[in-house]
């Protein structure tokens, strides 16, 4: 399975935005689905925006669908997570992985990577 790399995060004002992005590192995962899990301080990670390998159809936890937009770039490496209306509890540190296509929630692979930090001011 591919590795992949987080990048994008940093420190923002609520109601700011911030666009994330995953990329392939080592080989290729453009032929499977991707998803972006958070996992908040204190708290395990959970789900929070997934894509198919074409890009045409995507997935929203509730608490940040009409918030968040996930899409892929027309390579199928690189995937990102625009973030806006930001709120103090999408503060966390953001995943990307290989997901299933029958279900965007799981990963395909117990490695995750560094992620990227997201933190959000009051």
């Amino acid at each position: 399975q591919a590795q992949v790399a987080e990048s994008g995060g940093g420190l923002v004002q609520t109601g700011g935005s911030l666009r994330l992005s995953c990329a392939a590192s080592g080989r290729t995962f453009s032929s499977y689905s991707i998803s972006w899990f958070r996992q908040p301080p204190g708290r395990e990670r959970e789900f929070v925006a997934g894509i198919n390998w074409d890009g045409s159809k995507t997935y929203y936890a509730d608490v940040v669908k009409g918030r968040f937009t996930i899409s892929r770039d027309d390579s199928k490496d690189t995937i990102f997570l625009q973030m806006n209306a930001l709120k103090p509890e999408d503060t966390a540190v953001y995943f990307c992985n290989e997901v299933f296509y029958s279900d965007v929630k799981v990963s395909r692979s117990d490695t995750w990577g560094q992620g990227t930090q997201v933190t959000v001011s009051s």
